[in-house]
């Protein structure tokens, strides 16, 4: 059941807020909460399934989040796998190979 739909429920006579909650198993002040946040913001009280609406600037931001999350996990597996690799290196003893071609 919605909020909406929770709302309206106790919105009728016969029902109430406080058989409302009890017959959904929630607290009466949860109604109550919903009830002020659909007077206070109408319509965009309940935006989807728990999403919020979000501005193209705030979807901008998330999405770069995401992306930089993504770019400072593969900066993470890279150095661990230049350190496993630079121990190979050393261990097989082609270090001073190495150390020849880059000069």
């Amino acid at each position: 059941m919605s909020k909406r739909q929770a709302l309206e429920l106790a919105a009728r006579e016969d029902v109430g807020p406080r058989r409302a909650a009890q017959d959904l198993r929630i607290s009466p002040s949860v109604i109550y909460r919903w009830r002020e946040q659909e007077r206070e913001k109408g319509q965009q009280a309940f935006p989807g399934q728990g999403r919020q609406t979000l501005t193209p600037e705030q979807q901008e931001i998330q999405r770069l989040r995401k992306e930089n999350e993504i770019l400072r996990q593969k900066r993470e597996i890279l150095k661990k796998a230049t350190a496993c690799l630079g121990q190979n290196i050393t261990r097989m003893g082609l270090g001073r190979f190495f150390a020849r071609e880059s000069r």
